[in-house]
């Protein structure tokens, strides 16, 4: 191994070490109140080496972010290689959305960033690209599921799969950030099962979308209550 080679070697250990150490502050603390001293004391070095790494907290924060990114990039892409029928395989992401707002719920909490302006305003150019081409690989996937099913006519043909992906997203995503900050509430005092109704909702947007032919083949019809069936059986 050469001298550039090594060097660089070490450069990226560097930089993962100062990300694992920026993701337990964050995790901790949050954005705004975690700051660039901790996490430097943290990954026991300067904070001047820290900027040498990362020019703003805000790009360190998405540094950590973007790791949860790969996460959820990794279970698509798991539903999307399994080789189900496309309808099933679009209930799958769904799912795979949900495991990753169960499993990694601190990741998940980091996309709140994105509704900051300000706070988005200090990110730089180069962490911003980094980010753009993270959501597009998701994005590229779900998108490929969807023309997949307008393809084979199981989709109706006038749908946009972009525009589908980012309704069923928003229905998913608002719900489950109501499940993060409120979910004892609507439970207990509303009595309101939010898991049940994030799986019904979805339901119902997928056969709005399907083709006639497909609703009379009823491959999408009670999948979410099967599946939410098996998630209880397996956790029993």
């Amino acid at each position: 191994m050469g001298i550039k080679e090594r060097k660089e070697r070490e450069k990226e250990a560097r930089r993962e070490e100062i990300v694992g150490a920026a993701e337990k502050i964050f995790f901790e603390k949050g954005l705004a109140q975690a700051t660039m001293d901790e996490i430097a004391e943290a990954a026991e070095l300067s904070k001047g080496t820290l900027y040498l790494y990362y020019k703003s907290k805000e790009d360190l924060y998405l540094s950590v972010a973007m790791k949860g990114s790969e996460i959820l990039y990794q279970l698509f892409l798991r539903v999307v290689e399994s080789g189900e029928p496309t309808i099933k395989m679009i209930a799958g992401l769904g799912e795979a959305y949900y495991e990753y707002f169960k499993t990694y719920r601190n990741y998940f909490r980091m996309y709140y960033f994105f509704e900051n302006p300000q706070v988005q305003s200090q990110v730089s150019p180069e962490m911003r690209d980094v980010c753009q081409q993270c959501d597009r690989n998701i994005w590229d996937l779900v998108v490929s599921v969807l023309q997949r099913g307008i393809d084979e006519g199981v989709l109706r043909k006038d749908l946009d799969p972009l525009e589908a992906g980012v309704m069923l997203w928003s229905n998913s995503n608002g719900i489950m950030r109501i499940m993060d900050r409120q979910e004892d509430y609507w439970k207990e005092r509303m009595g309101l099962n939010l898991e049940k109704m994030m799986r019904k909702s979805n339901r119902m947007l997928v056969e709005g979308m399907m083709t006639e032919e497909a609703k009379k083949q009823n491959p999408f019809l009670g999948l979410a209550d099967e599946l939410l069936t098996e998630s209880k059986d397996q956790k029993g």
